[in-house]
């Protein structure tokens, strides 16, 4: 199982970035998809995430209306495309890949991170 995220770097405050994380190993398309990220000396967080066939997606309130999350189960991709960028959106995201199934287990795979910094 591989998750490898991509896309992260240095922008200026309010530029974009659209990050990546290409999936193998695992059945993508039955998985649920999440982006987290990890600023320093805070605790991981739910950024976004999309169901296993992109019908439904979810946000966290800081990124709701600047961020995008999609998906393509063809290319077995992911994508977080991040716009209005705000230097406290500076942190390492990671790509997480989550499956429950019918008796209630769940498998979760995490990709390395990708480091991404907004500053002027």
């Amino acid at each position: 199982v591989q998750l490898v995220e991509s896309g992260g770097g240095l922008v200026q405050p309010g530029g974009s970035l659209r990050l990546s994380c290409a999936a193998s190993g695992f059945t993508f398309s039955s998985y649920t998809m999440s982006w987290y990220r990890q600023a320093p000396g805070k605790e991981r967080e739910l950024v976004a995430a999309i169901t296993s066939a992109g019908g439904m997606t979810n946000y966290a309130d800081s990124v709701k209306g600047r961020f995008t999350i999609s998906r393509d189960n063809a290319k077995n991709t992911v994508l977080l495309q991040m716009n209005s960028l705000k230097p406290e959106d500076t942190a390492v995201y990671y790509c997480k890949a989550r499956r429950t199934d019918g008796l209630g287990v769940s498998r979760n795979y995490w990709g390395q991170g990708t480091q991404v910094t907004v500053s002027s």
